[in-house]
């Protein structure tokens, strides 16, 4: 939860003092940790050592980008990229990917909040400790408008972590099975707003998927036990004390150059299933493909899914390359019209940058992402996707409060002409068939 509510208010008002370097997104950044903090330059396009990111994963997979520090965003990272084992050249995948707005309204109606162009999220990144960086790497960042004297944190953290099993299967033989553990680059940071601390990480797989989370941990307020409205979770003993529940209302912005292209094409897929007709043992199931060739305000649901299909590049068995979106856990939120979808796909505008109280585009221009959607063709698509949490607290979320993840993943799809992490001994088999043993 947040600080009360009357300093919050007071907190909102010293936001405006620094507006125009907010409108702007002024950006920063240093090198590692290791060296000495100091001022240092915004990153070029193609990006300095200090700001990339780049590690090899065990298992043949490397991965590539530049990262930044904006004044509202936090951490943007941009032209990102990987080259699978087998692959001669990086296939880029986004031109930039970051958060596009974590908004707080309360079930009592008293308050809502966009927390990064509302709260000084950016401005409330963490220091990290080595352990929270397990086997990484922690770079210092120049945080814009800092709260305090030195700006330099030692805020973002590279490291890499095993996550299972990437595959098992039992070869042609009875003694024979193929394994691997899958391998992922983790890249995150820590940002408090008032009780909350956000932690924004982006999961890059060896497999080629990217997944973005952000999970909130801190306190709970005691500022909002209220039990008088009714509207809350007793927290200690008895009923006297009420944790005011809230939502979470996270949004992330996806700018896509597949093969290095903007031109991308968006396609939506949604399956009928027909009960079993006579003589049948199961329902039959047919796949519709609709191209998105205007602007898109869309909703999850079963048996659909989108993808974002390059314009230029193939994979070696001539398939466009893709990437599918796929949703994570959501409750959606309907108090808001920029709530009320999960996903949104606009057509390119510099100024557009966070879903809601977006303060960057001139003042006649809508400050919500539901009202770009307005029937443009889509030459460079822009994917926004919107990710709910209702927290009711529980006894258990204090003291400290347990981290709760939120968010979705981009899963390759026919980017390679088989799976990246295939073993040798089975190349071979791609469109190819025999039974097994």
């Amino acid at each position: 939860m947040h600080v009360n509510r009357i300093s919050r208010a007071r907190a909102r008002t010293a936001v405006g003092l620094s507006v125009a370097a907010l409108a702007a997104g002024v950006t920063t950044g240093a090198g590692p940790a290791t060296a000495q903090p100091k001022a240092a330059p915004a990153a070029a396009a193609d990006c300095s050592a200090a700001y990339r990111i780049e590690q090899k994963l065990s298992s043949g997979t490397t991965w590539r980008m530049c990262w930044r520090y904006d004044s509202l965003a936090g951490l943007v990272l941009n032209d990102i990229s990987y080259r699978p084992k087998g692959e001669i050249k990086r296939i880029k995948v986004l031109n930039s990917a970051r958060l596009g707005q974590i908004h707080v309204p309360y079930d009592d109606g008293s308050v809502e909040y966009d927390d990064l162009t509302g709260f000084n999220f950016a401005q409330g990144l963490m220091n990290l400790a080595p352990g929270e960086c397990p086997g990484g790497t922690i770079k210092t960042v120049k945080v814009p408008d800092a709260f305090t004297e030195d700006p330099n944190v030692k805020g973002l953290c590279t490291t890499t972590r095993s996550r299972g099993h990437a595959y098992r299967m039992q070869g042609d033989s009875a003694n024979k099975v193929y394994q691997a553990q899958g391998k992922d680059l983790l890249v995150y940071t820590v940002n408090q707003v008032g009780w909350y601390e956000y932690m924004t990480e982006w999961r890059f797989q060896d497999d080629g998927t990217i997944t973005m989370n952000v999970g909130a941990t801190g306190s709970l307020s005691y500022d909002d036990y209220d039990a008088g409205d009714g509207r809350g979770w007793p927290i200690g003993k008895g009923d006297k004390a009420k944790a005011t529940s809230h939502s979470h209302n996270v949004f992330w912005r996806l700018d896509f150059a597949l093969d290095g292209s903007t031109k991308n094409r968006v396609e939506q897929y949604d399956s009928a299933v027909t009960a079993p007709a006579q003589g049948q043992q199961a329902s039959t199931i047919k796949t519709t493909r609709t191209k998105v060739t205007k602007e898109l305000a869309g909703d999850s649901k079963a048996y659909r899914w989108w993808r974002v299909v390059s314009a230029t590049g193939k994979n070696k068995d001539r398939h466009p390359r893709s990437y599918e979106i796929v949703p994570g856990v959501t409750t959606k939120y309907p108090g808001r019209g920029f709530t009320k979808r999960d996903l949104y796909v606009t057509q390119y505008n510099k100024c557009e940058l966070f879903a809601s109280n977006n303060p960057g585009c001139a003042t006649n221009h809508p400050q919500n992402v539901d009202k770009w959607v307005n029937g443009q063709a889509l030459t460079h698509p822009v994917v926004w996707m919107n990710v709910g949490f209702h927290h009711i607290a529980r006894d258990e979320d204090q003291q400290p409060m347990p981290i709760h993840w939120q968010g979705f993943s981009i899963a390759p799809r026919d980017v390679t002409a088989m799976n990246p992490l295939t073993p040798a001994e089975v190349g071979w088999q791609n469109g190819h068939w025999r039974p097994r043993s």
